[in-house]
């Protein structure tokens, strides 16, 4: 018996015929699923310090536990001092295992550790079905040794779905557990 991660068991025991049931889907395969989650960080000071893509590189691959790229940048910005071809950032794409593993460590141990953690924003969906979460500290994650920190910096996860509309995702996330805010609350 292989292996088989618990977010992922649960998929395919509860979450899909709960979505299916709800959004009256005449099969299984119409069931919106989870494909990636892409991890996105910019490293701002890199056009000055080479050490900090690195390091960005490091982190990033202890926290999702597959090997990080650096982002290159696309054109030259004499603003920035930035020229073609340098690193500016650093992403990770995790698909199957990898991927609920990562959903799971997110959900259960490093969304707990924010600082007045209420609940993630519901705002983040792109119109397709597609959700972008960010981070502002990389030190939620257990993996990451506090002392070893010489920059505090966030990053940006996003879960790529088949769901066709926000709403269905929005459900196809709540049901993996993450916790979203209260809709019923009012910001005043």
């Amino acid at each position: 018996m292989t292996y088989v991660p618990r977010l992922k068991a649960k998929y395919k025991e509860e979450i899909r015929s709960a979505l299916k049931e709800k959004f009256q889907y005449k099969s299984v395969m119409q069931v919106p699923k989870l494909v990636k989650i892409s991890v996105n960080q910019g490293v701002g000071g890199a056009t000055t310090d080479k050490k900090l893509i690195e390091t960005a590189v490091n982190e990033m691959t202890t926290i999702t536990g597959q090997q990080a790229v650096a982002a290159k940048s696309k054109k030259d910005i004499s603003n920035f001092k930035l020229r073609k071809g340098m690193p500016v950032g650093v992403h990770v794409t995790l698909r199957d295992s990898k991927m609920y593993e990562f959903l799971d460590r997110l959900i259960a141990v490093a969304l707990p550790r924010i600082r007045d953690f209420k609940g993630i924003n519901d705002k983040g969906f792109d119109g397709r079905g597609n959700y972008t979460l960010g981070v502002t500290e990389q030190i939620i994650f257990p993996e990451i040794n506090i002392d070893k920190i010489n920059k505090i910096m966030g990053m940006d996860i996003t879960f790529v779905t088949t769901a066709n509309t926000d709403v269905e995702a929005l459900e196809l996330l709540k049901q993996f557990g993450l916790p979203f805010k209260n809709q019923n609350t009012t910001n005043g």
